[in-house]
């Protein structure tokens, strides 16, 4: 909720900064100025009426509110902080003048050169990330254990997380994902929360991809804040039919191979959207498992419980899209308690947090890459 919060406030502030920035440099009068604020006043509440019409409107229709909608918001993220520092520059050779400092000669910048140059560079930016959204990595990870039995000498597990699939890409990034896990085989694959981004109305032909995906030792899903946007009971009907096994609150032994567990995300969306919530310690969850195999954690948020440490040996989470469009980097890594990669913690265990595999909003990352990360469990 944090960060949704952080978002919004964003968001509005940078919709506003945009309309006075129009306003310094328009010498078209009142009418441009209005219809400039009506637009500009419309794409900010753009984001609200978006998960409300996809309710109503047809598959295509969505899809173009939802592309001009979040292009809008890509090209805010870094059009706002560019523009901000050009003021911030000019203000302080401003300053400089007035206090008649002569050491100091720089130029002032125009108005419209404060408006035009972020504007271009964010178009730029935003264009590359469009497509760097597209070109999903793989992350290979290597862990030496031994809590693996005897017969086994590798586990290779395959973690999605924040797939996000909804209308306005959902086919084809789930094409390419499809691609890498076959390629990869892993003997496990598990979704680490937001595998849909809400409504699931106009893609539920897309659980039929991932259902074909059968690892031999299956495949493991927990919820994340989106399961919770787009209704709770038909989300996780969706992620079942995906051929999922959804952990709950959870744990299982897996063929006396590995236990994992599974934790219900449980940020402050969680009682609001889902009347049925109910929150199991996660050290209750994990005391009852085998100490001797190796337990992987699963959880939406990337925070770790003291309490739950050295009960599992590697945490596997999302959520933080490690900003997703740089600049929120600079943001998300003080707004997380683990921002990405892979992390060594105390008593034996590890966590790995995902960039993520999809986008959340804006189809773009920038700085930012689309992971499928594949962890190779092997004995030492």
């Amino acid at each position: 909720m944090l960060v949704f919060l952080f978002v919004v406030c964003i968001y509005i502030s940078a919709n506003y900064y945009l309309f006075h920035q129009l306003s310094a440099i328009n010498t078209f009068g009142t009418i441009v100025d209005a219809i400039a604020g009506m637009i500009i006043l419309f794409m900010t509440v753009a984001p609200v009426l978006l998960p409300i019409y996809e309710h109503r409107g047809s598959s295509g229709s969505v899809k173009i509110f939802s592309f001009i909608c979040y292009i809008w918001l890509a090209l805010l993220v870094p059009f706002f902080p560019l523009a901000v520092l050009l003021d911030l520059y000019n203000a302080g050779i401003r300053y400089a003048a007035s206090l008649n400092l002569q050491l100091i000669s720089l130029p002032v910048i125009s108005s419209e050169s404060t408006l035009l140059t972020p504007f271009v560079i964010s178009l730029l930016i935003t264009t590359y990330g469009y497509f760097e959204a597209k070109n999903i990595k793989v992350t290979r990870l290597t862990l030496q254990t031994g809590k693996l039995p005897e017969a086994v000498n590798r586990i290779r597990v395959a973690q999605i997380s924040d797939l996000h699939l909804r209308v306005i890409e959902g086919d084809g990034i789930l094409d390419n994902v499809v691609t890498i896990l076959e390629g990869e085989k892993p003997d496990l694959i598990v979704s680490t929360g937001d595998l849909m981004d809400g409504s699931i109305r106009h893609i539920q032909h897309l659980a039929e991809p991932l259902q074909r995906l059968q690892p031999p030792l299956g495949k493991f899903a927990v919820t994340g804040n989106h399961e919770l946007y787009g209704g709770i009971k038909k989300t996780t009907r969706f992620i079942e039919d995906s051929g999922f096994t959804l952990l709950r609150g959870e744990a299982v032994t897996v063929e006396n191979t590995l236990s994992i567990a599974g934790i219900d995300f449980t940020g402050g969306e969680a009682k609001k959207y889902s009347s049925d919530f109910q929150y199991r310690p996660e050290k209750e969850v994990l005391a009852g498992l085998p100490a001797g195999l190796f337990t992987l954690l699963l959880k939406h948020r990337s925070d770790v419980e003291k309490d739950s440490l050295g009960l599992f040996d590697l945490q596997l989470s999302g959520h933080t899209h490690r900003g997703q469009i740089f600049p929120m980097h600079l943001a998300t890594m003080f707004l997380f308690q683990h921002h990405t990669g892979f992390i060594e913690l105390s008593k034996g265990s590890a966590i790995y947090v995902s960039r993520g595999t999809g986008t959340a909003g804006p189809p773009v990352r920038f700085l930012s890459a689309p992971e499928v990360t594949i962890i190779d469990i092997v004995a030492s």
